[in-house]
């Protein structure tokens, strides 16, 4: 009986121990823990979904698009959700590859991260953003994820914004494209962190890279209520999404496309030709019309994600790099377009503007000969002729006097270098400041910049000098040799500037190397006012309502060291380059009475290449409102590629063979009118 009693004693004693247990647990379930608890169960109840702004379009001056945004139903996997599944998400992906149609190694491919040994598609953004796999889905496909939500979980299908670009490939640099936010872009772009909604592409190139900030807009916020299977039971509270600005250009869209369609013909028409540019100015704003590039590309192909192919072929030199803008990060020797600037550096250097000069076939420049185009002779020549015929001995003649007041290769303390001082006045070997990433400042070289040079290569030209070019040898011995001379020179002299370096300056080869945008530039202040302005794309920032938020002006950058005296007498000179002068040919037949165009040809010899092909122009010639810059690489004589090139684009311009790009000849000047629903009002 004792025992009994002394089980039931123990039996009680554990349950009134578990009693006090379970009551103190449930103490500190429901007051302890309890306000935590409460709001774990609320936030299985709700789901935040951040609502992307619509970016902002670009357009032209008249207010046509040049990038705009199309509404698209758009599927998205978070791979984080994915990869917490037992499976690691492979049940889904296959019942979503079988409802898009796609195979599940495609599903995984686009949303794995991108890294150096991963190829495309990949994915290149936070690894804790919604991941777009196909923004071309139907009504049909969007309602079997979202009535099964219980089947695809992770998967989102909603409506949103695609940036689409009307002229296609038409000004892809410029224009840029979009990509997914980096995790590191988010750690260095303090401002982008606060304002950035998770799912929102950012600008990768271009305008879209320079304006992101004011085309991205603020993102909204969607707080909903779901069931445990994540159905939406109703919306708890939402934030509206600000749009972005509205970014309006200088360009014109149909004057665009008539550069687009020149430069494709001038390089059909040239066999060998790898690349080619153009630039149109507004020589009395510095606003860029129109801005071309070849080899280029869709920027449609970033949209969705890219394949490794079209990736790869972005990257290739063999397809000419079409990434890469030529109107800005293309340098090449200028050839005689660049005389304008040495015709200023004679004036400057007391040379008289109205005096005679003797332009002999062939001109010795210390022992050696420097031929004019073919050796011929022009006779006693002004340098307004010069300009239209030339005329290339003056300028080696004029160069070398210079070269030799400053003391030749014992230079004088302070050396003037008239035609370096000059060039660099006139915007060259600097960047003009365009608002586009990434420009390049092109090369004017001199005294300075050859002891620069030369403390820089000086190892590496010595040591060529001793074991020569042995990779070269095997196939070109006279080549290697040449080279191994050359840079035994380099190796004891190479800090001399030299007479024929300062020959080949003054008619734009040796080593000076400008963009087709600086050259525009320079030709822009020279027909112009004499002021150097940065160019500017944008014209203005307009919010979606249609209230103006900036305007934008090219700022003045400098001023061209000449009067307008002599900048009215090289302007005269080149008025006649095409009716009596090296561009003649190619302007046969033009209507000079309807528009007269002023210009100057550029042929560079480039070693082991074809020539490259410039023509740097003006119109109306009497009072410029239009400067078109055009450069082929390989095109041979500036008469024979880039001029005729030109010559296309003008009559784009005025409507000489069809409807005028720019009714009346003038850029369009007034903002175009925004309506409150951000419409453009015709």
């Amino acid at each position: 009986m004792n025992r009994v009693r002394a089980r039931l004693v123990v039996v009680q004693f554990l349950v009134l121990t578990l009693l006090a247990v379970l009551t103190v647990r449930l103490w500190q379930v429901q007051v302890v823990r309890g306000p935590k608890f409460v709001v774990a169960a609320t936030e299985t109840r709700t789901r935040d979904v951040i609502v992307p702004a619509v970016r902002g379009p670009i357009l032209d001056a008249s207010g046509r698009p040049l990038v705009r945004n199309r509404t698209a139903l758009v599927v998205s996997v978070d791979r984080a959700e994915i990869e917490r599944m037992p499976d690691g998400g492979v049940a889904v992906l296959k019942r979503l590859g079988a409802v898009l149609g796609r195979p599940v190694k495609e599903l995984r491919e686009r949303i794995r991260p991108c890294g150096p040994h991963v190829t495309r598609p990949c994915w290149p953004g936070s690894l804790y953003s919604p991941i777009p796999i196909d923004d071309k889905v139907d009504p049909r496909q969007a309602l079997q994820i979202l009535e099964r939500q219980e089947d695809f979980p992770g998967v989102m299908a909603e409506v949103q914004a695609v940036r689409e670009y009307p002229l296609g490939a038409g000004a892809s640099q410029t224009l840029g494209y979009l990509q997914p936010v980096t995790e590191d872009e988010l750690k260095k772009r303090s401002k982008l962190k606060a304002n950035f909604s998770g799912v929102d592409l950012v600008g990768r190139d271009g305008l879209e890279f320079v304006y992101d900030e004011a085309l991205r807009g603020s993102p909204g916020l969607r707080r909903m209520q779901v069931d445990r299977m994540g159905k939406v039971l109703g919306v708890e509270r939402q934030t509206s999404p600000v749009p972005g600005d509205i970014l309006i250009t200088n360009m014109d869209a149909n004057v665009q496309k008539v550069v687009d369609q020149a430069l494709a013909k001038a390089m059909k028409n040239a066999p060998k030709a790898d690349g080619a540019a153009a630039v149109v100015l507004d020589v009395k704003t510095g606003g860029v019309i129109a801005i071309g590039s070849v080899p280029t590309y869709d920027p449609a192909v970033w949209a969705g994600g890219i394949s490794e192919k079209d990736y790869q072929h972005l990257l290739s030199e063999k397809a000419g790099l079409p990434l890469i803008s030529r109107a800005t990060h293309g340098q090449y020797a200028p050839g005689s377009t660049f005389k304008v600037s040495s015709v200023s550096a004679m004036v400057r250097d007391g040379y008289p503007l109205k005096g005679k000069y003797d332009c002999p076939g062939v001109f010795d420049v210390a022992g050696t000969a420097f031929h004019n185009f073919r050796g011929i002779g022009l006779g006693v020549l002004d340098l307004h002729t010069a300009l239209v015929k030339s005329c290339d001995t003056i300028f080696y003649k004029a160069a070398y006097e210079m070269w030799r007041r400053d003391g030749g290769l014992k230079p004088v303390k302070h050396p003037k270098e008239p035609m370096t001082s000059t060039a660099k006045a006139f915007g060259f070997g600097r960047k003009t400041g365009i608002d586009l990433p990434g420009e390049v400042p092109g090369r004017i070289p001199g005294r300075a910049w050859k002891k620069e040079m030369w403390a820089a290569m000086r190892h590496l030209s010595c040591t060529r000098a001793k074991t020569g070019y042995p990779e070269v040898e095997k196939k070109d011995p006279g080549r290697a040799a040449y080279l191994k001379r050359l840079a035994n020179e380099n190796c004891l002299e190479g800090f001399e500037w030299k007479a024929a370096e300062a020959a080949n300056l003054s008619i734009g080869q040796g080593d000076v190397l400008v963009t087709p945008l600086q050259l525009a530039s320079a030709y822009a202040a020279l027909v112009g006012d004499g002021r150097l302005r940065s160019p500017r794309i944008a014209k203005a920032v307009v919010r979606p309502d249609g209230t103006h938020v900036q305007e934008i002006k090219a700022p003045v950058t400098g001023r061209l060291p000449i009067d307008k005296g002599t900048r009215d007498y090289i302007r005269a000179a080149l008025s006649e380059v095409t009716s009596d002068g090296t561009a003649a040919g190619a302007f046969s037949g033009f209507p000079m009475n309807v528009v007269k165009i002023g210009g100057k040809t550029g042929t560079a010899e480039v070693y082991g290449k074809e020539d490259t092909s410039w023509f740097a122009s003006f119109a109306p010639a009497s009072d410029p409102r239009f400067v078109v810059v055009v450069t082929v690489s390989q095109g041979g004589q500036g008469a024979m590629a880039a001029a005729p090139a030109a010559r296309e684009i003008y009559e784009g311009i005025y409507g000489i063979k069809g409807k005028a790009a720019l009714p009346g000849g003038k850029p369009v000047e007034r903002l175009p009118k925004i309506s409150r629903d951000g419409t453009v009002v015709q």
